[in-house]
């Protein structure tokens, strides 16, 4: 079949000649440029939500799931072994401080405090018996100083009243009876010599019978004065005898008097030791005291309080058991003083103070508690570990630490969410 050329047609003025239909649908249309704006306009938004969303939900706060629920459990322990004879607590029990939770047969203990006390009654008595001798050996040893030294001082008096008159005896007495016999044998010899001179003439009649009987009664006279005056010699060496005696027996009873003061002196030593004694037996009473404070302390202790209000865990005594000095009993949980211990890594710690808000979620529970950061621990816990790492020994590799931070729960929240010890809980800190 021939084909045959068409004339061009006549484009009016103004127009574009219009392209072949099969030639404009075949080829690929060009994007138009304001559609490429819009495109870009939208992702520059949606940027912008999510920065937005970022900074409102994320930015100004750490968050960790490696955070459980704390608190101070309290070990109950027996401080004074025995039987258990009543036991008010079932486990997982509530109490109030102050309850008596265990009683420990008491009988054993009531009988170490009526022993005591008793030991106490005996040396305060001793005591008193102690105060009371130094007031009496104060007294006994001032009197019988006093009476010793006015002895001594009478007896000096008389030693020296005997030493005078055993002068006096001694030289004047003595002294004038020896020149009294002296002077009277020397007058009684002359007397003699006379007499005897006369007797012959007498005898010749040269002297009358007078003048010799005067002669002869002078010689007898004489011889009177002569054993008068040695009489009165005997009498003065016998009182010097006893002027001697007597001074020996003033100067014995002066040493004993010496020797008594003396001796009354020494006692006076014996109040600094009455003193100790005194001291000695207080001490005494106050260690009967003391002991009968500890076993006044003993016996309380076999009633076991609850020293904080809490619900009983751990429970492993029973009725009848012996118990002894620490032993753990039971614990007791205080739920209602909680808290949360919350391992952050370090790198998220820049910013975490305390005061700051947090937030927390139980496992357990849906709902959001709120609570405050209330401090940060100062050290990690790898360090704080049983075994800590030995980063010396070459086989270092850094590993990003954790480093506990205590929040603290408001209280007053969701009444019905107990939040236990040891539940995991994811935590939120606002830095910001």
């Amino acid at each position: 079949m021939t084909s045959y050329p068409t004339a061009p047609t006549s484009t009016p003025p103004g127009r574009q000649p219009a392209s072949p239909p099969n030639e404009s649908a075949n080829q690929p249309q060009p994007m138009k440029l304001p559609r490429l704006r819009d495109v870009a306009l939208v992702i520059g938004m949606v940027l912008l939500l999510v920065l937005a969303v970022y900074y409102i939900f994320f930015y100004g706060r750490v968050s960790t799931e490696d955070a459980q629920v704390d608190c101070h459990i309290t070990a109950i322990s027996s401080r004074v072994p025995g039987y258990v004879v009543q036991l008010m607590i079932n486990d997982n029990s509530s109490v109030k401080e102050g309850d008596v939770l265990v009683q420990i047969d008491p009988r054993e203990y009531q009988t170490q405090v009526d022993q005591a006390k008793a030991n106490l009654a005996v040396a305060e008595a001793a005591a008193k018996s102690a105060q009371l001798q130094i007031g009496l050996t104060e007294q006994t040893t001032t009197y019988s100083t006093g009476g010793a030294s006015a002895q001594r001082d009478s007896d000096a008096a008389d030693n020296a009243r005997a030493q005078a008159q055993l002068e006096q005896t001694a030289t004047a007495n003595l002294l004038q009876a020896q020149a009294n016999v002296t002077a009277k044998r020397a007058t009684n010899e002359r007397a003699q010599s006379d007499l005897e001179r006369y007797k012959p003439l007498r005898t010749t009649g040269d002297v009358s019978q007078f003048q010799y009987d005067a002669v002869d009664a002078t010689a007898r006279v004489s011889q009177s004065d002569l054993q008068a005056a040695e009489q009165q010699l005997a009498a003065a060496q016998q009182n010097v005898e006893i002027a001697r005696a007597n001074t020996h027996s003033s100067q014995a009873r002066l040493a004993r008097s010496q020797s008594q003061l003396l001796e009354a002196k020494a006692r006076e030593r014996q109040v600094p030791i009455t003193e100790a004694e005194y001291k000695s037996a207080m001490a005494a009473a106050e260690r009967a005291k003391a002991l009968l404070d500890q076993a006044q302390l003993n016996l309380n202790y076999t009633r076991i309080l609850a020293p904080i209000s809490g619900q009983v865990t751990q429970k492993s005594v029973d009725l009848g058991q012996f118990v002894s000095p620490g032993q753990l009993l039971f614990t007791i949980v205080p739920l209602d003083q909680v808290y949360v211990t919350a391992n952050f890594k370090e790198t998220q710690l820049a910013h975490v103070a305390p005061g700051q808000r947090a937030k927390f979620r139980a496992d357990t529970y849906s709902d959001e508690f709120e609570g405050v950061v209330d401090s940060i621990a100062g050290a990690t816990g790898s360090r704080q570990a049983l075994l800590p790492p030995q980063n010396a020994t070459g086989n270092f590799v850094k590993v990003v630490q954790r480093i506990p931070v205590k929040i603290l729960v408001k209280p007053g929240q969701h009444p019905h969410a107990v939040l236990r010890p040891g539940m995991n809980v994811e935590a939120t800190i606002y830095t910001r």
